[in-house]
């Protein structure tokens, strides 16, 4: 049987059908073979995702595991994947440069990628993976986010734990899976609960999630109970919430997160 050369870029792609399924061969032809694929990108986008897999498949820093390199081409296929829904939504591309290269032959949108290339090789809860990779769709037909306004977002995400990210995307569908109205307990003897506890208060002081933790009162008053159902995500949660495609979130797993506070 003769051997089929497959180009890098591509074959980066496609290694990330470990992570990602059968999808991420599909998104591999989709962006190195657009021709003979049922449904198309737009042109600079394709280009983009296409120059960003062939970069990261001679870059990626040595030493990455093998499931390192196949959870960077599951993000570019998630990208790709994502891609192709918001442009059925009627999601144009942005055209305000973000795309373009510039200086160094580089895009501010290469930066980025790079920057989600490597936090995906990097993580090991590879149902990250996804969302990093929805990252990249949501940016590029985002006018409004500007480069570092994304950055901003990627940071936080990447300093938020597997079930903070959950939580807020608790409270991000919170019209359609309404919140518990029971009080979350003020000092869970169980070490599920009170981890729990701890990353909700996280991302209250991290200024995600309003209302803010509260403060001790004078003369040692009884702090007022925290329901799941009084909370807001703030800009900074809507921002990550919006980025990562949280709404993606099984239900299940919103669920089973919820109930670690109870």
């Amino acid at each position: 049987m003769d051997h089929v050369e497959v180009a890098p870029g591509r074959a980066l792609v496609e290694s990330g059908e470990l992570v990602a399924g059968s999808m991420a061969r599909s998104a591999a032809g989709l962006l190195f073979d657009g021709a003979a694929a049922r449904v198309r990108l737009d042109d600079r986008l394709a280009a983009w995702l296409r120059r960003t897999a062939t970069a990261a498949d001679a870059d990626l820093p040595a030493p990455v595991p093998r499931r390192g390199r196949c959870r960077a081409g599951a993000a570019l296929a998630f990208a790709a994947e994502l891609s192709v829904t918001r442009a059925a939504q009627g999601r144009s591309v942005r055209s305000d440069g973000f795309l373009a290269r510039g200086p160094g032959d580089r895009a501010p949108a290469d930066e980025l990628a790079e920057a989600v290339v490597l936090a995906a090789a990097d993580t090991t809860e590879e149902w990250r993976v996804r969302h990093l990779g929805y990252l990249l769709a949501e940016a590029a037909v985002s006018p409004d986010l500007d480069a570092a306004v994304v950055r901003r977002g990627l940071r936080l995400a990447g300093e938020l734990t597997g079930r903070q990210l959950v939580l807020l995307a608790a409270v991000g569908r919170r019209e359609r899976l309404p919140l518990p109205m029971a009080p979350v307990p003020q000092d869970p003897r169980g070490w599920t609960a009170w981890g729990a506890l701890e990353d909700l208060t996280d991302l209250q002081r991290r200024g995600l999630l309003d209302p803010p933790p509260a403060r001790p009162r004078p003369g040692g008053a009884a702090l007022p109970r925290l329901r799941p159902a009084d909370l807001r995500p703030t800009r900074s949660g809507v921002l990550v919430h919006r980025l990562l495609a949280l709404d993606f979130v099984r239900d299940d797993a919103v669920t089973a997160a919820l109930a670690d506070l109870a």
